[in-house]
Parts: structure tokens; C-alpha cells; sequence
């Protein structure tokens, strides 16, 4: 994502004009966009005239408009962005206060003005913007006949292409069919590492399977790159790592994601970052409860006595429509910076992120701990009661 253009006000009012180049670009819009924002960008509208017989004919023409946000879909699969509300520029084609959708396009600029362009917001753009940040972990998780090729990025768990083949069985005297199933399969494995993965950007490519799966995907792989004499797969061997997980689904990815092996692989990645402040977050529960809370009343208790020594938040509860709900989450993650706690704003698209939702999104690791709050919890259970 480029940065074109900012303009902030004292106020903390403004305008960004962002020109997004990739698929995880558009993710940054789609968390960045809230109710009553208003967008200003290229669109298409379909325009009627009347002729003088009487005959109607529409046509297609692109305009510039303005419109205030009542509603934003997002389909991370393809990337498409669709922002419907209210048209509020002055055009000589559409009346203000009308509705139209305005659907945000890669290599396309537009403008995105606030009432208030609060901390999280500021850094989402400077995050979106920084070119060092790309995808840099794939993952092919696999089971016999099944594949899922990933991509970690920053931000997002994406699925490139997902595999599946039948295999048919070995039968009693013959396991043809059954070896060219098998080789049917790898080869489409295979094929998708040459048409999906950039080895200047990749960092690590993990396979990942029950049994032995892992190990004949990998053999097969590098049997074809010696036999086409493919050089880039080649010298890019030592980024392949082969670790267990207990399916090939996608949801295996965070059990991957917690082996030591494939930490110390991708120290230096956001994904590894957010899958250890999860994990360190689980230990303590275990081993220190008092010093672990998750839930927005207990850790705003638990911020209250500034005890936070690490905040996990999903960048999901900063969507909220209700304006006064994400007021309180930025509110939240200023007051723990404040008291030097650290911050760790996860990302609902990546499989930790999604781990974090089921604990209802926000979780504290505290420098102390405190068994009050479930004490003080109790005591208002009680006198409710």
C-alpha cells in the first residue's frame, strides 16, 4: 500500500489517500473503514435518459463520488471491497442523500476522511504502508488426497488453492491405481509451489501431515526439480520444513504454528510473535492463574490497578460499529502503553487470532497477580442475587 496523501486536523479529524497494490492491502482498508467515515473514489453508476420519443436507454459512466459509510462487506478470498451508503459531493449525475456502492479496486486511489483518526487507525496505516512487511511463511498442510496451500502473511492465513484428489485404494495384488493416485496428487501439490510461492519473499515453506505424507510430498517435490533441473527450488531446500499436524485441514496450521522447530524457523515473523504470546498466555493460566485473565471486564479491572504486562487484542473488536464499544478498546490498549505494558493486536484472519476470538478477544498476562477480581466478581455475583 502507498501512502499519496495525510492530512490531519488538531482535532484529530482528516483525511488518508491510500493507493492499495496487493490482496492484504485491502484487509488493511477493510479494518480501517468504520460507520459514518466517508469514502471518496472512481465508481461506476448506471445513468438513465429519456429521449424525446419517449425511449429509455442506461448507460454505464465513471464518476468520482463521495459517500457516507453505512455498511462495508469483504470477501478476503478475492480481495473485492464493497462500501454502500449515501452519496454527500455535490455531482451532476447522482441527487445527494442517494444511495450507491462504491467498490474499492487494487492500483486504484481513494480517500478515506474520519471525525477521528484515533492510535489504532494511525498505526494500521503506517503498518499497511510498510513495504519490508510482505508475505513470508507458506504452509502446505496435507493428508492423503487433501492440501491446503497457505500463506501467513502479516495479517492474514490465506488459502491459495485447496487440493483434493481421490486415492484409490490398494486391493489385494495391485496397488497401481493406487500408486498413480498418489503421484496424481503430489504432482498437483507440486504444481501449485511453482505457480504460488515467490522464493524472494518466502521465508520458510512448511508441509505438514499426519503419518508419512510430508516426507513423500517433499520427496516428490525435489525428485521433479532435479529431473526439470528447476534451480530455484534448488537452492531455496533449506527453507522446507517438514513437521507433524493431525489433519490437512487449515485449522491444523495452530498446532504447526506451536512446534519449537517451526518457532526458532520463523523467529523473526509476526505469525510466530502472536502464536507465542498466545501459548504464554495458556501457560500462565495453567501455572498462575491469578496473573492471566481474558474477558473486557476482567481486564479492564486488572488495567485499573495498571497490572497489564502484555494485552492480547483481535483487530476485529476495533470494527465494531458502535462507536462508544471501540472507544473503549482504544481507550484499553493506551491506558496499558501508558503503564508500559506491551500490545499485541492480533489479527482475526490468522489462526491464533481466531483462538484468541473463542476467549472473547481480549486476554492479559499481568506482571502481578491478583486474585481480587475473581473475588470482587463474586461478590457482585452475590449481591445481584
Amino acid at each position: 500500500m502507498k501512502l499519496i496523501n495525510k492530512t490531519l486536523e488538531k482535532d484529530a479529524s482528516g483525511h488518508v489517500t491510500l493507493y492499495p497494490e496487493e490482496l492484504e492491502d485491502m484487509w488493511h482498508v477493510y479494518n480501517l473503514i468504520s460507520k459514518e467515515d466517508q469514502i471518496k473514489a472512481t465508481t461506476i453508476r448506471r445513468l438513465q435518459s429519456e429521449s424525446s420519443t419517449g425511449s429509455t436507454t442506461s448507460q454505464r459512466t465513471r464518476m468520482v463520488l463521495t459517500i457516507t459509510v453505512e455498511s462495508v462487506d469483504f470477501d478476503p478470498q478475492v480481495g473485492l471491497l464493497r462500501i454502500n451508503g449515501r452519496v454527500t459531493s455535490e455531482n451532476p449525475h447522482v441527487k445527494m442523500g442517494s444511495y450507491h456502492t462504491i467498490d474499492l479496486e487494487l492500483n486504484r486511489n481513494f480517500t478515506l476522511y474520519k471525525p477521528e483518526w484515533d492510535v489504532i487507525a494511525l498505526e494500521r496505516v503506517e503498518d499497511a504502508c510498510d513495504v519490508t512487511k510482505q508475505a513470508d511463511v507458506a504452509a502446505i498442510v496435507c493428508q492423503e488426497g487433501l492440501a491446503n496451500v497457505c500463506f501467513l502473511t502479516q495479517h492474514m492465513t490465506i488459502v491459495k488453492q485447496r487440493i483434493e484428489t481421490p486415492i484409490p485404494r490398494k486391493r489385494k495384488g495391485s496397488v497401481t491405481n493406487h500408486e498413480k493416485g498418489l503421484q496424481r496428487f503430489y504432482d498437483q501439490i507440486y504444481q501449485a509451489i511453482l505457480r504460488l510461492l515467490n522464493f524472494d519473499i518466502i521465508k520458510a515453506v512448511i508441509i505438514a501431515s499426519p503419518g508419512f505424507v510430508r516426507e513423500q510430498v517433499y520427496q516428490y517435490i525435489f525428485d521433479q526439480a532435479v529431473k526439470t533441473d528447476n534451480k530455484v527450488l534448488m537452492e531455496n531446500r533449506s527453507k522446507f520444513v517438514l513437521i507433524h499436524s493431525s489433519s490437512g485441514h487449515k485449522h491444523a496450521l495452530n498446532e504447526v504454528m506451536q512446534d519449537p522447530a517451526i518457532q526458532s524457523k520463523l523467529a523473526d515473523t509476526k505469525a510466530a510473535s502472536e502464536v507465542q504470546a498466545l501459548e504464554d498466555f495458556y501457560k500462565m493460566l495453567n501455572n498462575d492463574p491469578d496473573r492471566a485473565f481474558y474477558g473486557i471486564n476482567h481486564v479492564l479491572k486488572a488495567d485499573a490497578h495498571g497490572a497489564i504486562g502484555t494485552l492480547l487484542v483481535t483487530d476485529e473488536l476495533f470494527r465494531s460499529a458502535d462507536i462508544a464499544t471501540r472507544r473503549r478498546y482504544v481507550d484499553l490498549v493506551e491506558s496499558v502503553r501508558n503503564t508500559g505494558g506491551e500490545v499485541r493486536v492480533f489479527s482475526s484472519m490468522h489462526v491464533s487470532g481466531e483462538q484468541l476470538n473463542l476467549l472473547s478477544g481480549v486476554a492479559a498476562i499481568l506482571t502481578y497477580p491478583l486474585p481480587d477480581i475473581e473475588m470482587e466478581d463474586e461478590e457482585e455475583h452475590t449481591e445481584q442475587n
